[in-house]
């Protein structure tokens, strides 16, 4: 019996966080369930730049800190955040955020989100850079057992869908946007009202990791994300398909990078907002499904 429930557990666990390369240590203590901290980045001691990112693009962190590190290798200790990006505001705006028992106080130098969220905090930067653009896609189930062929589906009964909330990240807002476009606002009343009511909604706090890991472990049958999510789970070989949802239903993302004016490390802060635009970084985005121009 010992046996069966420790093989339950580690396939409980099998697609678990983080799926980024962990930094080079002697000592790697890296529980799947326990001790597992997949959004936060590199050297959290004395760093020499600070980037908080939308959560969305964990999955381009290695490549864009190796390539930065590479052209500008004065620079040792990066240190980087990929939590939703409206926490990421409120931990600017107060100074800090605790996560189980760390306190974390550092200052970003660089900050990056959609647009709509730059948007609403001018007064905290003094430059900012638009660099890429995003779109949305379905995620499900390897196979697409349910067949599943567009964001009008996730209306069905059948079909348990993982959303995240508006409140917590601004994509919520914009899928709601491309319900409406696909089904008016009976599609958004049922899947964000009534569905939300008899718990066949399921309204993530984390959504670029919960609603990949609810498909992976049949929690959610569907889930609308950013295309870079549900392309990025194909890449690194998981079981899950990609549903392309059509331009005139679809919504388009622009990720702007704004230079904090209180910038601990103004240099670095400057040179990395350069390379964010950069052919080098540029490719990097394309290759995780972003758009680039």
């Amino acid at each position: 019996m010992l046996l069966s429930v420790a093989s339950l557990q580690a396939q409980e666990h099998n697609f678990d966080p983080p799926w980024n390369t962990p930094p080079e240590s002697k000592v790697q203590f890296t529980v799947p369930g326990v001790d597992n901290v997949p959004d936060l980045f590199g050297d959290i001691n004395d760093p020499q730049l600070v980037v908080f990112f939308a959560g969305n693009q964990f999955m381009c962190i290695d490549d864009l800190i190796r390539e930065f590190k590479k052209s500008h290798p004065k620079y040792k200790r990066v240190f980087a955040e990929t939590l939703p990006p409206g926490i990421l505001a409120k931990q600017i705006i107060s100074g800090s955020i605790v996560i189980g028992n760390m306190r974390i106080s550092l200052k970003p130098d660089v900050y990056t989100a959609g647009k709509s969220r730059i948007d609403q905090m001018p007064q905290y930067f003094s430059k900012t850079e638009l660099y890429a653009k995003n779109r949305l896609a379905i995620i499900v189930r390897e196979g697409n057992p349910l067949n599943i062929a567009g964001l009008k589906d996730l209306a069905r009964d059948d079909v348990r869908v993982s959303m995240p909330n508006p409140d917590w990240e601004g994509v919520g807002k914009r899928i709601e946007e491309a319900y409406l476009k696909a089904g008016g606002d009976a599609l958004k009343k049922t899947v964000m009202e009534t569905k939300v009511k008899n718990n066949t909604t399921f309204l993530t706090q984390i959504h670029h990791r919960q609603s990949p890991m609810r498909i992976l472990y049949n929690q959610s049958d569907a889930a609308p994300v950013w295309y870079s999510e549900a392309y990025y789970q194909i890449i690194i070989g998981h079981p899950v398909a990609l549903i392309e949802v059509p331009e005139k239903e679809n919504i388009q993302a622009e990720y702007i990078a704004g230079l904090l004016k209180n910038a601990p490390h103004r240099q670095a802060a400057a040179e990395f907002m350069r390379f964010l635009v950069s052919p080098a970084a540029k490719s990097i985005y394309r290759k995780y499904g972003f758009i680039t121009e």
